[in-house]
């Protein structure tokens, strides 16, 4: 005996499932939204400056200007209007200004206005283009007829309108490679990418490897385990401002404590220099990343060694196994992925690191990182191209490294 029945549609292709990925996509659509927002469009806005040659001065689109005040009394009084172009570069087409005489003043008859016309209480006038730089007064003489007080606080309480259009060096359609070979011309940047990258590398290694070897102090437990826990975290959640100042402080060259000891104890003869030699400065610099940033990793590391089963440890000791050899063979298996994990964020996080090198040393004695030299030629050189195109070569670093790394990862995952 045969039953005839409809065949059943694959999993996550029926109606229901249908249904489902559409409540998804529509929960995640605010989401995706907002993401866009934040980080795509700024991202995009710094691909697009990086080609153009533009400075601090060029983010302020050009624009007519306009002042206009009541000067003068008796018969010499005046409307006088100080008009200028708000950029020496560019020049300012169409340009058109409209006020309205306020009661109380007449303009004076017979009077030479060009290029302004008056029309009633109205005055038009037609300044056609302007040139980079182009400033001009013009006055109109007017006679008063109300109140002076009543008539200056009309004319500083309205703006006379203006319009004009200009080409924008930062909307228009220009595009320029000056940026990019200004930050990869020279030994400068392949010596900036090297700090960077020492930095990054021993700074990110140095947190995992006393992060590790905190949690493996930690793990037992003992009296004051919980407060010792405490203490750690305190390099992690200082404000970054306060530990920077007393780090500086504390191996100052001439006031330190810690060239004080170094000098009684006959370890050096003068005072050293941490924070303005080469290379002891960039030493410095990642030695005060690592001991900054290894309480994260001891969280992590510490969350995820308390989650391993004992059952494996108290399986080695009855064979025998050494406390290395319990360490090697099974604890690192099971931390490999959370260490991985950790690895990849530091070194992003690192690798983007301002402000505590900026605090530090600002960039001085050998520290100059690729965030540091973003500031410097968009702040301190008023370059904001050049300032892009060095994000946009951190970005690209951070972009090769990541395919690299989930690429390795997921070799060694069989993936």
């Amino acid at each position: 005996m045969s039953t005839n029945s409809e065949p059943t549609p694959p999993i996550g292709t029926g109606p229901l499932a249908k249904r489902e990925a559409q409540l998804a996509w529509g929960l995640l659509l605010p989401t995706i939204a907002i993401v866009s927002a934040v980080v795509v469009l700024p991202l995009l806005s710094i691909f697009w400056i990086s080609f153009k040659p533009i400075g601090l001065a060029d983010l302020r689109p050009p624009a007519p200007v306009v002042r206009e005040a009541l000067r003068g009394s008796d018969d010499n009084l005046r409307i006088e209007y100080r008009l200028r172009n708000s950029s020496q570069d560019q020049a300012i087409s169409g340009v058109t200004l409209s006020d309205t005489i306020p009661d109380g003043l007449t303009v004076t008859d017979g009077a030479d206005i060009a290029p302004c016309v008056v029309n009633g209480r109205r005055l038009l006038c037609d300044f056609g283009d302007l040139e980079p730089g182009f400033r001009t007064r013009i006055n109109i003489p007017v006679q008063l007829t109300g109140d002076e007080d009543a008539v200056k606080d009309a004319i500083s309480g309205s703006e006379p309108d203006i319009t004009g259009s200009s080409n924008s060096i930062l909307t228009n359609f220009e595009f320029t490679g000056e940026n990019f070979a200004r930050v990869f011309d020279g030994r400068e940047f392949w010596t900036v990418l090297w700090v960077t990258m020492f930095y990054t590398v021993f700074g990110t290694i140095g947190a995992l490897v006393f992060g590790l070897f905190a949690a493996l102090l930690l793990n037992k437990e003992f009296k004051g385990q919980g407060v010792l826990r405490g203490l750690y975290l305190f390099p992690y959640v200082a404000p970054v401002i306060a530990v920077a100042f007393a780090w500086v402080i504390l191996f100052d060259p001439f006031s330190g404590s810690a060239n004080a000891l170094l000098v009684q104890m006959g370890v050096t003869n003068e005072a050293i220099n941490f924070f303005g030699e080469r290379p002891l400065a960039l030493i410095m610099v990642t030695v005060f990343e690592i001991w900054r940033y290894f309480p994260l990793s001891f969280l992590f590391i510490l969350a995820r060694m308390q989650s391993i089963d004992t059952d494996m440890y108290e399986a080695a000791d009855m064979d025998g196994a050494s406390p290395f050899q319990k360490f090697w063979y099974l604890s690192v298996p099971q931390l490999l992925g959370i260490l991985s994990v950790l690895f990849l964020l530091r070194f992003i996080w690192t690798f983007n690191k301002f402000d505590d090198i900026f605090l530090l040393t600002g960039g001085n004695a050998g520290t100059r990182t690729l965030t540091v030299n973003v500031y410097e030629q968009a702040f301190a050189v008023s370059n904001i191209g050049a300032g892009a195109a060095v994000a946009v070569v951190i970005f690209c670093c951070l972009l090769i490294f990541s395919y690299f790394f989930f690429r390795f990862m997921s070799r060694e995952e069989g993936l």
